[in-house]
């Protein structure tokens, strides 16, 4: 009818599965070298599919223990104490900002370890304190500061990191393998063509 839309063109054919796997589509002019390469190629993406989930798993996993023995352990070394400023700490050059409330200046304290003995050094303090001022801190059985024992949501942060961190090492470790495998057919193909050349080329004429 006039006037009437025409129906929209047909989708592209879906030319990417072809184009990769060309290699291993019967054609005169597949190398054996080709289906190869397609073979090896195909056996590292299978690899890969299967490696990923294990080493997300398996690195994982060990992370996680890892990191949770080593909270255990900063949680039974380390303490909450008190420790009193020695001096004034720094004052903020925009005073009740967000970015002073968040902003912690390194002020000398003195505090006391479990073991009675008095310890002098230098904690971050928020901006403004005074002399006197009492902070709580963390310090470890030898009397230093430190920070505060690994958190439940740390322990898992790090142990997914570490279990992303093994993913990415098996993706770039097949993409290696994948690239030296081409680069040798490809010097093997060069190989064998100037090889065929050399013994074609005395033969080749213009003449009619």
């Amino acid at each position: 009818m006039p006037g009437r839309t025409p129906p929209p063109p047909p989708p592209p054919p879906r030319e990417l599965p072809r184009v990769m796997f060309w290699r291993l589509r019967r054609n005169p002019l597949r190398r054996r070298s080709d289906l190869v390469q397609a073979w090896i190629g195909l056996g590292l993406a299978v690899a890969v599919l299967a490696a990923t989930p294990l080493a997300l798993f398996l690195v994982g996993d060990a992370a996680h223990r890892h990191y949770a023995r080593t909270a255990q352990h900063q949680a039974a070394t380390r303490h909450h104490t008190t420790a009193v400023l020695l001096e004034d700490a720094r004052s903020h050059p925009e005073p009740g900002s967000a970015e002073a409330r968040q902003t912690r200046y390194p002020t000398k304290v003195r505090f006391t370890d479990p073991h009675g003995r008095t310890h002098t050094a230098h904690a971050d303090a928020q901006p403004a304190l005074p002399r006197g001022t009492t902070i709580r801190v963390w310090a470890d059985m030898d009397g230093r500061l430190t920070d505060p024992p690994l958190s439940p949501d740390q322990v898992r942060s790090r142990a997914m990191g570490s279990g992303l961190i093994a993913v990415l090492g098996v993706h770039v470790a097949a993409a290696v393998a994948y690239g030296t495998v081409h680069r040798v057919i490809r010097h093997h193909n060069l190989v064998a063509w100037e090889t065929a050349w050399a013994t074609t080329a005395p033969r080749w004429t213009t003449s009619p």
